[in-house]
């Protein structure tokens, strides 16, 4: 490499730094800030951009490309599990520095500056909900098990929502135990919508539905 050459990689790397950091500080930091997937993300995002720039070739640069996202795939079904949102950010921050080597490497500036804003705008809409109402889930284990009848459903998200203090909207009954007298069932609530819940002092055992075992609490209502 000659001299302009260094320049014209280091500047490239910057480039594709100022994008990365827009996307983990300014758009992922905000809403989950771990740091685990930060340190990840800026070091995947920094290293797969070298491991590109060293390819002078844009058919050598494309091929490393899909070899890293196979690479990628392998030490995937080899790790813990990842949430899906971490997995999407994980992916976006490998194809930007790919994206921006071949990009910044053809004089194409115009292009990445366009593919960049567009994908850091996506991604800031929906991490705003722009247009759109999520829902939450949560498996609970339920021991009023004469409620959870198709009869009186009104009857059983009403006592739902006043033991969680949740905006339920919608009851699946995962598993019944007649032996217990429970039921496992997953609830789904709007998580915009605020919700008072009456007064109440019986527990319920509430998880996540990533978890993989139940918590115990009690519940009072405000």
């Amino acid at each position: 490499m000659v001299m302009s050459d260094y320049a014209l990689f280091i500047s490239g790397m910057v480039v594709n730094l100022i994008f990365s950091l827009i996307v983990v500080r300014g758009i992922y930091y905000p809403h989950r800030r771990t740091q685990d997937y930060v340190f990840t993300f800026m070091a995947f995002s920094v290293v797969v951009y070298l491991i590109m720039g060293l390819f002078t070739s844009v058919e050598l640069s494309i091929g490393a490309g899909f070899g890293l996202f196979a690479l990628f795939s392998v030490l995937r079904y080899r790790t813990d599990t990842v949430p899906i949102r971490e997995m999407t950010y994980l992916f976006v921050i490998i194809a930007l520095p790919i994206l921006n080597s071949i990009l910044f490497g053809s004089g194409q500036y115009v292009n990445l500056v366009l593919s960049n804003l567009m994908v850091i705008l996506v991604l800031w809409v929906l991490e705003n909900k722009w247009g759109f109402r999520y829902e939450q889930r949560k498996l609970v284990r339920y021991e009023r098990i004469d409620l959870v009848r198709a009869d009186r459903r009104d009857e059983l998200i009403t006592d739902l929502r006043n033991r969680t203090g949740l905006p339920v909207t919608m009851v699946e009954v995962v598993e019944m135990d007649y032996l217990k007298d429970s039921a496992d069932l997953m609830i789904s609530y709007d998580e915009d919508a605020p919700f008072v819940p009456k007064e109440s002092s019986e527990a319920l055992t509430i998880q996540n539905s990533s978890d993989q075992q139940p918590v115990s609490v009690g519940i009072t209502g405000q």
